[in-house]
């Protein structure tokens, strides 16, 4: 039989070029975020950005912020964020950085809030892949660094233990009873795959997730929020990207 090899394998010339990226072009910093509106927060995301353009696999950006590159990706779930993570981890980005929003499991967290874990439970199915097999670590220091910056900008931020799981809708109340007993802070689908890819390429990772689910009073993202509640969420998804791009000025 031909000897077989696969994507696992690919080394990073070979990503780089079916990226068409010059080795100058490697990011310093690459982010995800995990959404549901996509172009909503594409469109964002890249308005702060210089010299943007799309990779030639689709939904990757990449552009200038000062003298700093940076990739994004609207990743959504394990399934997209490990491929991210690994495009760039491999070719030798130096920072990664998780964004999204995240589902409270403690009643002292309210929305607008942003959680920092620094240690991720991998409940969802990829973090193994990459050697994480129960939980994984961010990275401290730029965990300390991005909650100082948030606390400045006016904040509340945590840091503590964190699950992540595999989707949204496999959640029962008998399980988030649970979680919450166990004294996690709150649960995303995409931190555990992020801290774990990041590590195994021996990248530094850090998260920073806003509260929106406010699980522990039953109030999912179908509920309405007050407008006080509202006007927290949208200041804390503006200040995660803010702060991921600050990050990058310590690279």
């Amino acid at each position: 039989m031909t000897h077989l090899t696969a994507l696992m394998e690919m080394t990073a010339a070979e990503w780089r070029q079916a990226l068409e990226l010059t080795e100058a072009e490697i990011p310093d910093v690459v982010i995800v975020e995990g959404s549901w509106w996509r172009e909503q927060r594409t469109q964002w995301r890249l308005s702060a950005l210089a010299d943007v353009r799309e990779l030639k696999f689709p939904d990757i950006f990449w552009g200038r912020w000062r003298d700093k590159t940076v990739v994004y990706c609207c990743a959504y779930g394990a399934a997209r964020t490990v491929e991210i993570i690994h495009l760039f981890g491999i070719l030798g980005a130096k920072l990664a950085v998780q964004i999204g929003t995240c589902g409270g499991l403690q009643p002292h967290l309210n929305p607008g809030d942003i959680v920092l874990p620094r240690v991720a439970l991998c409940r969802e199915g990829v973090a193994h892949i990459y050697g994480a097999i129960d939980s994984v670590a961010g990275a401290d220091e730029w965990i300390d660094r991005a909650a100082q910056q948030l606390a400045a900008r006016g904040h509340q931020t945590v840091t503590g233990t964190h699950l992540t799981w595999a989707t949204l809708f496999g959640q029962t109340g008998k399980m988030i009873e649970t979680w919450h007993r166990a004294g996690y802070l709150a649960v995303d689908m995409e931190t555990a795959t992020t801290f774990a890819v990041a590590d195994y390429f021996g990248l530094p990772a850090v998260s920073m997730l806003v509260v929106w689910d406010d699980l522990t009073r039953n109030r999912s993202f179908l509920d309405p929020l007050s407008d006080d509640e509202l006007a927290a969420l949208n200041r804390a998804n503006k200040s995660v990207f803010e702060v991921a791009l600050d990050l990058a000025a310590h690279l």
